[in-house]
């Protein structure tokens, strides 16, 4: 059987539509939606996109993926309900949610179908990221006794740190959902030490966003680590049901091993000590020198983690005998003397 799709504008504005739509989506009385975040020249949303999905999906997420090539991920209402519960289990309970990210993305989104699912109203943070504004946004939850959480990413979080009503706003959440990007570990820790109650995720639109938090997998969802090469492999009732029209992707990303259904990722990672997922970054990022493969981002997490490092970026060059030599370019961090260049090699060799 087959449900047909509804297109929604996917604006600040058009929050409260947006996630009407979705609760009934959700519910099974309302069509699949596909947000769409511009419309077209006329100022109306496309039609064009509709059509019909699997009646089990409730929700289509538009992505370039890591190629840069646009597709739509079709999520079912069992797994949107999933994700939101193992969250939820995760966390305080169901709260009251501010979205400031925008709400096409699907960071975005989940803030509006766990807002749905804890049968909350979410606040929203339209214009520019400031802030004054988003204090200001925060202020609209004060009435409330539920738990307050927010997802940011690293950027956002930076802004806020900057600002002594952003550190006082960043504090007032029972919980701050990160992601969307690997957070320097000094951001994590400035954070923290401001009293943000800072929760790291990882995912993607293929996971229902966040699956894995502060290096644990939500309830119900399972991470691997490829043997031959490292790739996450991800698994759980979080999954997307496929792409919509693209059975090459869902054939090349998705498999199936003694009956469990898998997502192969992007991102390569190890575990660490304490038996945390820890990603290291991408495989099509990853440098060889000397025949041994080294994703920078590695690298560049432990420098970053040095007295006197501001920024780093790690990059590779070609040489003579080890084919790519590693390169490290590093900002020392404002008002604190340059690290020594012992102390960086040394650090690097360690990663």
């Amino acid at each position: 059987m087959s449900r047909p799709v509804r297109v929604v504008p996917a604006t600040p504005a058009a929050v409260p539509e947006l996630t009407a739509a979705l609760a009934a989506a959700l519910d099974g009385t309302g069509p699949a939606v596909l947000p769409v975040e511009a419309p077209d020249d006329a100022g109306e949303v496309p039609a064009s996109a509709a059509g019909e999905v699997p009646d089990d999906v409730a929700l289509l997420v538009r992505t370039s993926g890591s190629t840069g090539t646009p597709r739509e991920v079709m999520l079912t209402a069992a797994a949107l309900r999933a994700s939101g519960t193992a969250t939820e289990a995760r966390l305080a309970g169901p709260g009251r949610w501010l979205l400031p990210l925008p709400p096409a993305h699907v960071a975005g989104l989940q803030v509006l179908v766990r807002s749905v699912l804890a049968g909350t109203e979410p606040a929203v943070l339209s214009g520019p990221f400031r802030a004054d504004a988003f204090a200001a946004a925060v202020t609209r939850l004060t009435h409330d006794d539920r738990p307050r959480y927010t997802s940011l990413v690293p950027t956002q979080v930076h802004r806020l740190l900057d600002s002594a009503a952003g550190r006082e706003a960043l504090a007032s959440f029972d919980a701050v959902l990160l992601g969307g990007a690997a957070t320097p570990r000094g951001l994590l820790d400035a954070a923290r030490a401001a009293g943000a109650r800072v929760v790291t995720t990882y995912g993607m639109s293929e996971t229902c966003g966040g699956c894995v938090y502060d290096g644990v997998p939500l309830d119900g969802v399972t991470v691997d680590l490829d043997p031959d090469d490292g790739r996450v492999r991800l698994a759980g009732p979080v999954l997307a049901a496929g792409y919509r029209d693209r059975p090459d992707l869902d054939a090349e990303l998705f498999e199936v091993r003694d009956g469990t259904r898998w997502l192969r990722t992007s991102d390569l990672g190890r575990w660490d000590a304490a038996g945390r997922l820890e990603v290291l970054g991408r495989a099509d990022d990853v440098l060889v020198t000397g025949g041994v493969k080294v994703p920078p981002a590695a690298v560049e997490r432990v420098l970053a983690g040095l007295p006197g490092v501001g920024e780093v970026l790690v990059v590779g060059v070609p040489d003579p005998e080890w084919g790519q030599a590693l390169v490290a370019l590093v900002v020392p961090a404002a008002g604190a003397p340059a690290p020594a260049l012992a102390d960086l090699r040394d650090a690097a060799a360690a990663a």
